[in-house]
């Protein structure tokens, strides 16, 4: 028997180690870097996928099943996470054909230097809102926060009175200084897929206290019964419905961290595997809190469920459930933060130093880039009290765009004339979607704003 040529060997073992790193660029002098990582597993991968996509968005899924209906709400969950499976799947193809190891390079393989820039600035901008956003959360979970001369106390100052140390900027700044720093030296997103099952673990222990405390008042007889379609009596509540649907697609986007997760694997043929059995786990998760947490408060629902669990829910030890839930949704939300930060990071990195080494054998780059990122994630939350309806502007406008618009435009171009009739027809269907919704949306909110 002969044996292999051991330089082929070597050569063909590292080209493919190369293809699981998408912070390395795949040059001779990085290839040893790369030797020591075996690619990730898939349900691994799964959890990670799924942590990129459950965050501070299903908090809204309740309320916006208020306003749509009870059927109208959960038909829009369950077919928004087709059509962005369809977007992703669209978007693999088309990367394989280009030979495309991330989003920005399918961009690129279509619509050359600017389509790359222009994906970069909105995953930087979307994701930078995304992180104020989870920081903001944070300190209105454990610090209280204050909306219409109304006070909502948080779980420090409910347990330990208002003192300096339960202040939102210290409270913020300590979260930042021992959990979101040690967070953010992670070079790989596989790092963070122990810290990924307890934070998608931590989501579900949330779901089960809400469908726990819901069942008991159901069988108590205290829940009223829900509306099952939406109340439209003029053209401002048809408009409103609108708004809608941006909640609903930004609670599902993960398009920015496909590509890294599939580099990652150690067989990149198992992507959409991880990506179908990722839409369907949290498909199931919002269904579940969408229809629980509408049960459970019906017309009292707020835009943020979380709200909804600072007072007596109507339970025997309403105080401890309220502080479970709480807990449990903060804690999901601080380990949120490596699937958001990693991709923010590399297009940051992208667009200031498209030719620049490597970021993963640039340590000084790294580490600047890096502090850099969370300092001005942490003074944006400091900042300003609430921003949640500026975010839903960026929501409305950056989320479309990645989710649809861009994936769509990549198909319509098609470099490389795979694209078939149908992929045209859901492109097409997608872009349409996406723009509709979004301006209504944002001329809904523009109308209350100056009403």
């Amino acid at each position: 028997m002969t044996s292999a040529n051991p330089e082929n060997m070597l050569k063909h073992n590292k080209e493919n180690s190369d293809e699981r790193v998408p912070l390395l660029s795949r040059t001779q002098d990085e290839k040893v870097m790369t030797d020591k990582y075996s690619g990730a597993s898939f349900h691994g991968s799964v959890f990670n996928l799924s942590c990129t996509i459950v965050g501070s968005g299903i908090m809204s899924l309740p309320a916006t099943l208020k306003m749509l209906g009870l059927v109208p709400g959960i038909v829009l969950i369950i077919i928004v996470a087709f059509v962005i499976e369809a977007s992703i799947e669209m978007l693999l193809r088309f990367s394989k054909a280009g030979s495309a190891y991330s989003y920005g390079d399918a961009m690129a393989d279509a619509f050359g230097r600017i389509g790359k820039v222009l994906l970069q600035i909105c995953i930087v901008i979307y994701n930078t809102g995304s992180l104020i956003v989870y920081m903001i959360i944070i300190e209105d979970v454990l610090s209280g926060s204050t909306s219409k001369e109304v006070h909502h106390a948080g779980i420090l100052e409910g347990w330990f009175g208002e003192h300096w140390w339960t202040s939102r900027a210290f409270v913020l700044v300590a979260v930042t200084v021992f959990i979101f720093f040690p967070l953010m030296f992670f070079e790989r997103i596989d790092s963070a897929r122990y810290i990924s099952v307890i934070s998608v673990g931590l989501a579900i222990m949330f779901l089960l206290v809400v469908i726990g405390v819901t069942t008991f008042k159901l069988v108590d007889g205290s829940i009223e019964t829900p509306k099952w379609f939406p109340a439209v009596t003029d053209s401002t509540s048809f408009l409103n419905l609108f708004t809608a649907v941006p909640v609903v697609v930004f609670a599902y986007i993960c398009h920015y961290n496909v590509h890294t997760i599939q580099n990652e694997l150690a067989d990149s043929s198992l992507i959409q595997g991880v990506v179908r059995g990722s839409l369907a786990l949290c498909a199931v998760v919002y269904v579940m809190t969408g229809i629980f947490g509408f049960l459970l408060f019906g017309e009292s629902t707020y835009t943020d469920l979380l709200s909804n669990f600072d007072t007596d829910i109507g339970v025997p030890y309403s105080s401890l459930f309220n502080d479970i839930v709480r807990i449990s949704y903060a804690g999901h939300v601080i380990l949120v933060f490596p699937t958001i930060f990693l991709p923010l990071r590399l297009n940051l990195d992208g667009l200031l130093f498209p030719s620049a080494r490597p970021l993963a054998l640039d340590k000084k780059r790294f580490v600047l880039e890096s502090v850099g990122l969370v300092l001005i994630s942490l003074v944006g939350a400091i900042s300003i009290p609430n921003i949640w309806v500026a975010f839903e502007f960026t929501g409305a406008t950056m989320g479309g765009l990645l989710a649809f618009v861009f994936p769509a435009s990549i198909t319509l171009k098609d470099p490389h004339c795979i694209a078939t009739t149908k992929d045209k027809i859901v492109s097409v269907s997608m872009i349409i979607l996406a723009v509709v919704s979004n301006v209504m949306a944002i001329y809904s909110n523009l109308s209350s704003l100056l009403s």
